[in-house]
C-alpha cells in the first residue's frame, strides 16, 4: 500500500535526474522511479537511480562513524570519532608531512550544501595534494585534455544530439546512462530522431551495448585501442585532403604540426591492432568529414585506459578537423546560467 509520494533528485551523478519515491506508512521507500514531471530528466533514469532504494536499505551501509578498537571497526558517536581524529591525525602529518593524508570525494558531495561549502575548507586545512574523486576515477583524462586544449578543464565539448546529422560514439552507452556529460533524457528517442532525419549513428564499443543495438553501425574494437583508431581516422582526413576546420581556424594553434605525428598511423597498420578493418576506418573518416554536421563523442570506455588522455584529445581533434567544433550539430561548449569560466574574459585568450 502506498501511503505517500515524495519527490527528490538522484544524488548519484551529475545528471541529477528527478525521482518519484513511493512511501509506506512508516515513511520507508517502497519504490523509486523517474519523475515524469521533472523539467530536465522527464521521467528517465538510469539503473543506478532505479536501485537507490536497495542502496538506501543496504545492511552494509554506514549509518554512523566507525572507530577501530582492538583491531575491529565499531560504531562510535561523532564526538568520539572527532576525538580519535584529533588524537591520531596531527602526529601522522607532523611525522610524515601533509601528503601522508589522502582524500576521496564522491559524487554525493556536490548534492550536500554543507559539504559544498566546507569541503574546500577541509581540503585547504589538510594541505594535501593527494585528492581523488569520482572524476579522477572516471573522467580525468578528458578533463586534462580539455584543460590543455581549451584552457580550462571545465570546457568539455558535448555533441549537439538534437541537430547533428552524424554521431560517432566511442566507449559510451547513453541509452543506459542518459548520456553522461551530455546528459539528456530519452536518448533512445534522440538517437532515433537522428536516423529518422536521414542522419547516422555509429557506435564503437568492445561489446554489444543497448546503444549499439539502436545504431546504424556497431564496430567491435579491441579494448584500449581507441586512440589508435582515432589517430588513423585523423590520418585519413589529412591524407585525402578532407580537413576543413571552418570558422574556428583563426583560433587554432599547432594544426600544421599534426600530420607528422599521425603519419605512421595508417588504417592498414592500425587495423590489425584495434580489430577494425582498414577499409571501414577509411569509410568512417570519410563519412564523418562528409556529413552536413557531425560530432564525435567519447565516454568512460575511452578514458579509463592506458592512453585515455590521448584518446580524449583525439576525439576533439576529429571534431576540429571536420569543422564540427563549437558549431550547431557538432560538439559544442556548454554554458552555465551564470559564472561560467569558458566564456568570460577577453575573447581569444585562455588561461591554461
Amino acid at each position: 500500500m502506498i501511503a505517500g509520494v515524495a519527490y527528490t533528485t538522484c544524488p548519484l551523478c551529475e545528471a541529477t535526474c528527478g525521482l518519484e519515491l513511493q512511501l509506506d506508512d512508516d515513511g520507508r521507500v517502497t519504490r523509486a522511479r523517474g519523475d515524469a514531471e521533472d523539467v530536465f530528466s522527464k521521467g528517465f533514469i538510469c539503473p543506478k537511480g532505479g536501485s537507490i532504494t536497495a542502496l538506501h536499505e543496504d545492511p552494509d551501509r554506514l549509518r554512523a562513524p566507525l572507530v577501530r578498537r582492538d583491531g575491529e571497526l565499531v560504531e562510535a558517536s561523532w564526538d568520539e570519532a572527532f576525538a580519535e581524529i584529533d588524537r591520531r591525525l596531527p602526529p601522522l602529518m607532523e611525522a610524515h608531512g601533509r601528503n601522508a593524508v589522502a582524500v576521496y570525494l564522491g559524487n554525493p558531495n556536490v548534492h550536500n550544501l554543507s559539504l559544498t561549502l566546507y569541503g574546500r575548507v577541509l581540503l585547504k586545512a589538510l594541505g594535501t595534494t593527494n585528492i581523488f574523486s569520482a572524476s579522477t576515477v572516471d573522467q580525468m583524462p578528458k578533463q586534462v585534455s580539455a584543460g590543455l586544449m581549451f584552457g580550462t578543464m571545465l570546457s568539455v565539448p558535448i555533441p549537439d544530439v538534437d541537430r547533428t546529422d552524424h554521431l560517432l560514439i566511442l566507449g559510451a552507452n547513453p541509452l543506459a546512462s542518459n548520456g553522461s556529460l551530455m546528459t539528456a533524457p530519452d536518448m533512445r528517442g534522440r538517437l532515433r530522431a537522428i536516423r529518422e532525419r536521414g542522419g547516422k549513428v555509429v557506435v564503437v564499443d568492445p561489446r554489444r551495448s543497448r546503444t549499439a543495438e539502436h545504431a546504424d553501425e556497431h564496430h567491435f574494437i579491441r579494448p584500449g585501442t581507441d586512440a589508435l583508431l582515432l589517430a588513423a581516422m585523423a590520418h585519413v582526413l589529412f591524407e585525402e585532403g578532407l580537413v576543413d576546420v571552418g570558422p574556428v581556424g583563426e583560433w587554432l594553434n599547432g594544426l600544421d604540426e599534426l600530420p607528422s605525428p599521425l603519419g605512421d598511423f595508417t588504417p592498414e597498420v592500425v587495423a590489425a591492432v584495434c580489430g577494425i578493418a582498414a577499409e571501414d576506418i577509411r569509410r568512417m573518416a570519410r563519412e564523418l568529414a562528409g556529413a552536413e554536421s557531425a560530432a564525435v563523442y567519447g565516454r568512460i570506455g575511452t578514458w579509463t585506459q592506458e592512453f585515455g588522455t590521448l584518446a580524449s584529445w583525439l576525439v576533439d581533434v576529429l571534431n576540429v578537423l571536420t569543422g564540427n567544433l563549437d558549431r550547431p550539430g557538432g560538439a559544442m561548449f556548454t554554458r552555465a546560467a551564470a559564472g561560467q569560466v569558458n566564456s568570460s574574459g577577453t575573447p581569444g585568450t585562455a588561461a591554461a
